[in-house]
């Protein structure tokens, strides 16, 4: 009997109609159909700027922040620190030439004609048909000063040491004969400045002598170059009585470091107002 009954019911299941089958909710749709359905066509320059150009901040442009300073029509930036710069320059500009010495270059005596050309500057003279040419140059000129123990009772700004330029110097003493010239290599040593007093005690050197093409501007390294380091007194001391005897002494050395000292005290002060007019875009 419950044999018979589970026969009919499966029968039954059997014939029973089924449900109308509903489509799939969107929310449950494949994303292969949600493409179909929606094609994507928003293209990239949307993302950067709507229709009419204005840009739109966040989307694929980072926001950056606002440069320190400020550019001007020359094309460089001013900052509070340029402005700062420029304005100690300014001060540093009018004390530089509040302690200026010479507003003009001092001339030499002996008749010296001076030429100069930037930071380098030649004397001339002739004296019985020969030229004797100095020539120097400013740059590097000025020893480094040591720190020194105040005094008692001196004050930080009268113990600074007064600054004196004491360059390198060639003389090239020329003759008629247009061949060659003679070229001496002298400078100021450090133990022998500031002792000018001394009557026997010379305040510059001759450190090489040599031989040169006349009228050429390159010297040869193959001529040779006698060095006075290793060279007999006696020869040295003549060499110093030829300078002597054409003008170039122990007071033309002194001239010669008034005179540079007031040329590079010139150039300080005209690097200074470069550097400010290259600090303000002027």
């Amino acid at each position: 009997m419950l044999l018979a009954r589970a026969l009919r019911a499966a029968a039954a299941a059997a014939l029973r109609p089924l449900p109308p089958r509903l489509p799939p909710s969107p929310l449950l749709r494949p994303a292969a159909l949600l493409c179909d359905a929606r094609p994507f066509s928003r293209s990239l320059w949307l993302l950067s700027g709507d229709p009419a150009g204005a840009p739109r901040p966040g989307l694929l442009r980072p926001q950056r922040a606002a440069p320190a300073g400020v550019s001007c029509g020359c094309g460089g930036l001013h900052t509070e620190g340029d402005k700062a710069f420029a304005e100690f320059l300014t001060d540093e500009i009018k004390e530089e030439k509040k302690i200026q010495k010479h507003k003009s270059m001092p001339k030499m005596s002996g008749g010296w004609e001076l030429a100069v050309h930037g930071t380098e500057a030649k004397l001339l003279r002739k004296i019985a048909g020969e030229s004797i040419t100095v020539t120097f140059n400013i740059n590097n000129s000025i020893p480094p000063a040591f720190d020194e123990e105040p005094q008692e009772g001196q004050k930080a700004d009268e113990q600074e040491p007064e600054l004196t330029s004491t360059p390198n110097f060639v003389v090239e003493v020329t003759k008629d004969d247009p061949k060659q010239t003679l070229v001496l290599d002298c400078h100021y040593p450090e133990d022998e400045i500031g002792h000018g007093e001394e009557e026997e005690s010379d305040i510059f050197s001759i450190r090489e002598v040599s031989f040169q093409p006349t009228g050429e501007s390159d010297w040869k390294d193959t001529n040779y170059n006698l060095n006075t380091d290793s060279l007999d007194w006696a020869l040295y001391d003549h060499l110093m009585d030829f300078l002597a005897d054409r003008g170039v002494d122990n007071t033309f050395a002194d001239e010669l470091i008034e005179l540079s000292t007031a040329l590079e005290h010139q150039e300080y002060i005209r690097f200074l107002e470069d550097l400010k007019s290259f600090v303000k875009c002027q």
